[in-house]
């Protein structure tokens, strides 16, 4: 297999996996029909940013590393369910709130601004979600260490990663431009306390198996 070849493979393994439901998905979602379209299309650069970062660390031997320290992938594992519990119970505790005002889809798609602040803030919490899953990770170093014909030339560091970056962000907006429609944000405005519990749930479920799966986990 060429160069070519394997990144069209990992392009397309990678993208399957981006378009799977997971910790990455119910932020979209979550963000896009809470905060608003900006925000939701802000989480999906931060998504794509933290992708970007897994691939440049798979490149460059990642599954070598896993393999090598095992207690430092545990330790991901811990630190990445506490983060996924935390955001958890944020959704939890504030399901009962009331929604304030929500912007209309209108208004953002005439172009207002939003606070630039909460829109930094949601990019970052897309980077944040993103990294803190390590069994991105492990897919990523798994998927490139299948797929790659030898040691990666110069220059696929500067198309390889990019092209990752581009499809999680792109897929990730078009969820977010999705559920900021009118429809779904109206929904969510009727039912946020059963929204925000579930995608709480959700996010914890993942969070708390992370945590069992490294306590369980024996080092060979």
């Amino acid at each position: 297999m060429d160069w070519g070849v394997a990144i069209f493979a990992i392009l397309g393994a990678q993208l399957l996996g981006a378009m799977t439901p997971g910790p990455s998905f119910v932020q979209v979602v979550r963000t896009s029909i809470a905060e608003g379209r900006a925000e939701g299309i802000a989480v999906a650069v931060g998504l794509g940013l933290g992708a970007l970062v897994f691939a440049l660390l798979a490149l460059a031997g990642l599954r070598e590393v896993l393999d090598r320290a095992p207690q430092a992938y545990l330790a991901f594992q811990v630190l990445g369910g506490l983060y996924l519990l935390s955001i958890a119970w944020r959704l939890l505790r504030g399901a009962r709130a009331r929604l304030e005002n929500p912007p209309p889809v209108e208004a953002i798609s005439a172009g207002s601004q939003p606070r630039a602040k909460g829109v930094i803030r949601a990019c970052l919490r897309g980077v944040a979600t993103q990294m803190s899953n390590p069994k991105i990770a492990v897919v990523f170093a798994s998927i490139f260490a299948a797929l790659m014909p030898g040691p990666a030339p110069g220059w696929v560091f500067l198309v390889l990663p990019p092209g990752i970056f581009l499809q999680e962000t792109l897929w990730n907006i078009l969820v977010a431009l999705v559920f900021s429609s009118a429809r779904p944000r109206a929904a969510y405005a009727r039912a946020k306390t059963w929204v925000d519990g579930a995608a709480g749930l959700v996010i914890g479920t993942l969070g708390a198996r992370l945590i069992w799966d490294a306590l369980t986990t024996r080092s060979p």
